[in-house]
């Protein structure tokens, strides 16, 4: 069992190490359908669309707020020991983190009411993948240093292990509704289908060591620690058992957690736009506001207790016979009953990260171009291309705000967006949050007849070095489409 917990805690750290959530190229780019996954009431202007299963929407990200991997592991004449110390121990502090997210649209299509062509109606389904770990600053030096010299009489916060990661299936419908001429609302219902999920936060406790009454040194530890897991011990016994058809009983078991055979859950996202005038538009959305109950293949491991003690005292001539391992083992013992490692398998409620997206725009820069008409039996959304196609260029800011272990993570986002025509627009971002304040995207729009292809990237400048950078984002997806009955 412990080591099954060392090689999960290992496991999850490792897997971290490569997030941010924050999508702002795609964000109120309302000529690309996904857009609706980013704001529920987003100006949808196309009459249906279809995604190309699995490639109408990718997007991978990676984060580090701190130590690079060029900082680290460059040929730079610097020993390896001195950039742990100088770069990590000494420059990290337990709010930086290590993370990554991906998504994978599976299917998606949307369409507009034939009764109620104001109605814009979304569903499909997306699997994601989440992970963060923050700096365990405590745990580290302990490590790096030891318990010893300096560190004598220092608390080392138990608590510095903060780790959430998990991967879910998501199906989702929408309702995007154009109420009047400024205001367009939008909601989507989501159904989680968790494949598996481990966290470990909120922990406390203090490791520290004085000098000794009996022994030269005392050691004293209160701990209340936690790792809650569900689904990964389904993962693990398959592999545990390593037989010829481990690969199937991984795959089946994936499929079935994929479709609604895990732990379930609920949620939702809401949003608008509303404008202020023809010209000036503000929008906004709340994200993933659900929760899903962990019941199934839950494995919980818990440290809690105190102890304390100096070490092996030994008292002559009376165990001058005795110094083996027993003395050792009573030891250990010891510990163990003052500060046990339990497991169990209680559920567990895990809430979802929520996201809120908020924005202005200004529209400007006339231009000409095709224009519908009412009469081509489009909704009043798509009748109102003509004056979105009217204005070629938009400036405006962002603000993304997301719920992570410690704390609401915000960003700041400029942009400037240009559009050639009906078939072409261009997205640029200046973005400034925890892991960068140089970050610079570019999204690109095509709209070649009824395909619509589309490219995001981010923190374009770090990819002139990408081992040197704190910050990877990409997307890109292709959809079908229709603009009108034509």
């Amino acid at each position: 069992m412990r080591i099954k917990f060392l090689a999960l805690c290992a496991t999850a750290f490792v897997a971290t190490g490569l997030y941010s959530q924050n999508k702002q190229l795609l964000y109120d780019f309302y000529e690309i359908p996904q857009s609706l996954m980013v704001n529920p009431g987003v100006n949808a202007q196309e009459k249906w669309h279809v995604g190309v299963p699995v490639l109408s929407g990718l997007s991978f990200q990676a984060a580090t707020s701190g130590v690079t991997v060029n900082d680290l592991f460059a040929n730079d004449g610097i020993d390896f020991n001195v950039k742990v110390r100088e770069r990590v121990l000494d420059a990290l502090s337990r709010r930086d983190d290590f993370s990554s997210t991906s998504q994978i649209e599976g299917f998606s299509i949307g369409f507009r009411g034939r009764n109620r062509p104001d109605d814009y109606y979304s569903f499909g389904m997306y699997g994601e993948m989440d992970f963060i770990v923050y700096w365990p600053k405590d745990l580290a030096i302990l490590a790096f240093e030891g318990n010893g010299g300096a560190n004598i009489g220092r608390g080392f916060d138990l608590g510095h292990l903060n780790v959430r990661g998990e991967m879910v299936n998501v199906f989702h419908f929408g309702i995007n509704r154009k109420m009047n001429e400024s205001l367009t609302l939008g909601v989507r219902a989501k159904l989680y289908s968790s494949i598996f999920n481990f966290k470990s936060t909120n922990n406390s406790g203090t490791f520290r060591t004085v000098p000794g009454e009996d022994n030269l040194l005392a050691n004293t530890i209160t701990a209340d620690m936690q790792l809650q897991t569900a689904g990964v011990e389904g993962f693990i016994d398959i592999v545990e058992e390593d037989t010829d058809t481990t690969r199937k009983d991984l795959e089946r078991l994936f499929a079935q957690r994929v479709l609604l055979g895990g732990n379930l859950g609920l949620g939702f996202d809401a949003g608008f736009t509303y404008k202020l005038n023809p010209q000036t538009t503000i929008t906004g959305s709340v994200l993933d506001v659900g929760f899903i109950y962990n019941s199934k293949d839950v494995k919980n491991y818990t440290v809690r207790g105190n102890a304390s003690n100096e070490g092996i005292n030994i008292f002559l001539p009376e165990d001058i016979d005795d110094l083996g391992v027993d003395l050792w083992q009573d030891l250990v013992d010891e510990i163990e009953a003052s500060v046990p490692l339990e497991d169990n398998d209680n559920g567990y409620i895990s809430f979802r990260p929520i996201k809120v997206y908020g924005s202005i725009r200004y529209d400007f820069g006339q231009g000409g171009g095709t224009t519908f008409s009412k009469e081509c039996g489009c909704a009043i959304n798509v009748v109102e291309r003509s004056s979105s196609e009217y204005y070629r260029n938009s400036i405006g800011g962002q603000l993304f705000l997301q719920k992570r272990p410690l704390g609401i993570q915000p960003a700041l986002t400029a942009f400037y967006q240009k559009r050639l025509g009906q078939s072409f627009s261009v997205k640029t971002t200046y973005t400034v949050d925890k892991y960068s304040f140089s970050n610079v995207g570019l999204g690109i729009n095509v709209q070649a007849g009824p395909i619509n292809f589309y490219i995001l990237g981010d923190n374009l400048l770090g990819y002139q070095n990408v081992a040197d950078s704190h910050y990877a984002s990409f997307q890109f997806g292709i959809n079908i489409l229709s603009w009108n009955d034509n």
